[in-house]
């Protein structure tokens, strides 16, 4: 008499879970259809903007703005997949505007002012790169901070 009654136990809440499954993937069809209705964010057009390169010794990193100042996408070396000294070289410098163009595509840029901060390898080639892959360069600026009467010399020194 046990055996019947086990078996009879488990037909019974399988059948309840069967309606409970149908119950859930009901629901769950409804839930989905409301995310899909989702409006995707427009994306600004900006014809102008402004381009900083930050070249170091160590790594080239690319920015671009709007004329506000607001960024609208950034690269770099190390990004790129460049370790160790290589983040300085020209090379790296050409791929951080190329992987840098591909991000900002849907923006629109085609004209940019250029700023460039440091003394790094990948001063020129980031310029250079810039004109080859579709930006105009209306103007090239140099930034890096150059100190006016430098620090204070250390003392003369005693033997």
């Amino acid at each position: 008499m046990t055996e019947e009654k086990n078996t009879n136990i488990p037909a019974v809440a399988t059948e309840e879970t069967k309606a409970a499954e149908t119950k859930i993937t009901d629901s769950s069809a409804k839930i989905s259809v409301a995310k899909k209705t989702k409006k995707k964010k427009e994306v600004k057009q900006v014809a102008r903007g402004n381009a900083y390169v930050q070249a170091t010794y160590n790594n080239t990193i690319v920015s671009i703005t709007d004329l506000n100042g607001n960024v609208l996408g950034w690269a770099s070396a190390g990004m790129s997949g460049f370790k160790g000294p290589k983040k300085a070289t020209p090379y790296a410098a050409g791929l951080v505007v190329k992987n840098l163009m591909d991000k900002i595509a849907d923006y629109g840029v085609k004209e940019v002012s250029v700023f460039v901060k440091g003394i790094g390898g990948g001063r020129e080639a980031a310029i250079r790169a810039l004109h080859i892959n579709g930006f105009f360069v209306s103007s090239i600026t140099d930034v890096t901070p150059i100190p006016h009467n430098g620090c204070r010399p250390p003392k003369k020194r005693r033997v």
